[in-house]
């Protein structure tokens, strides 16, 4: 089964969303909700995770979390199975609680954070279950509307200070919040059944993409190919290092050496980690073999040559570049 894509560093913040195996319920009384809170705030003291907001659902959950030591991972491993465990020790039940590994978005640091404090305080009413937020009590609503020491664990200072540095506005300007609409592209985000691994403007989904492809890309992570340099970048990028048009790189000559083209071919195979028949596709060749014998001679070439090697580290560079300015 393909895995998704999880990119952890320091202060990365995360929505996240499990749901119960089948869409059965996952909270099946309110002893149920308190277990699951209470695991919540032990796994922030224990594994230094932020959670800044939450909604538990009869069937699901949403979270937002940062992870200032980068162990977003470890910290979900804790809150899904402690939970699992407990929920079969009580209930007399045996198997997998959620349907599988939980989906979860990267989410830059700015109002898209505010969108989703409210989309998923929202939950409730969106789904019919309650017509007023304040009657919700499994939610991290009333804990941004209350001064109580029982919410110091929930990480709110950091969404109220996005609002106003004046401490005195917070809740004002909070509920002002609440009131407004639900912001059209998140929630059109959320609502399809494959989520995006990033949620943020462009520049920040291109830093991410910089960044992190290079050690992401797997070909059992289907979500890496959305931050991969799009085909188009690396043939221009090809066609103006060798100073050749693009229709050179693309045309199948027999008998002739077309460097450009062969290291396209490679490129796109390295940093895309496209398939074989792909590659073939785009330079109208239908042998795999043929493709795959230019990738070896490629290799063979890089590690034997160390000036051609330097070319192609200064092209993917250059890639890296266009792609970031995209």
């Amino acid at each position: 089964m393909a895995r998704p894509l999880r990119i952890e560093y320091p202060g990365a913040w995360y929505h996240i969303m499990n749901r119960g195996r089948r869409s059965e319920k996952i909270f099946l009384d309110e002893s149920d909700y308190r277990m699951f809170l209470l695991l919540l705030e032990e796994t922030s003291e224990i594994w230094n995770v932020r959670v800044a907001a939450f909604c538990l659902m009869p069937n699901h959950y949403h979270l937002l979390i940062q992870t200032p030591d980068a162990n977003i991972a470890k910290a979900m491993r804790q809150i899904n199975g402690i939970y699992t465990q407990r929920f079969n020790r009580k209930h007399a039940y045996d198997g997998p609680l959620f349907r599988g590994r939980y989906k979860s978005n990267l989410v830059s640091e700015d109002e898209y954070l505010l969108a989703l404090v409210r989309y998923i305080h929202k939950n409730p009413v969106k789904a019919g279950i309650v017509d007023d937020l304040k009657e919700y009590i499994w939610s991290s609503h009333k804990g941004y509307l209350s001064s109580a020491r029982k919410w110091e664990w929930l990480h709110k200072g950091f969404i109220f200070s996005m609002l106003s540095s004046n401490k005195k506005e917070w809740r004002k300007l909070y509920m002002q919040l609440m009131e407004d609409e639900e912001d059209q592209e998140v929630e059109r985000i959320l609502e399809r059944k494959k989520w995006p691994p990033v949620i943020g403007p462009k520049e920040f989904d291109n830093k991410i993409k910089n960044k992190f492809y290079a050690l992401k890309i797997n070909d059992e992570v289907p979500e890496s190919k959305i931050l991969a340099p799009g085909i188009d970048i690396i043939i221009r990028s090809v066609a103006a290092h060798y100073n050749v048009s693009q229709d050179d790189i693309l045309k199948t000559q027999r008998g002739v050496l077309n460097e450009p083209r062969n290291v396209s071919v490679y490129l796109m195979r390295v940093l895309r980690h496209d398939s074989l028949k792909q590659i073939g596709e785009i330079f109208n060749t239908k042998k795999y073999s043929s493709i795959s014998s230019i990738i070896e001679r490629m290799k063979k070439q890089i590690s034997g040559d160390p000036k051609f090697k330097k070319k192609i580290d200064n092209l993917s560079s250059i890639i890296s570049k266009s792609q970031e300015q995209t």
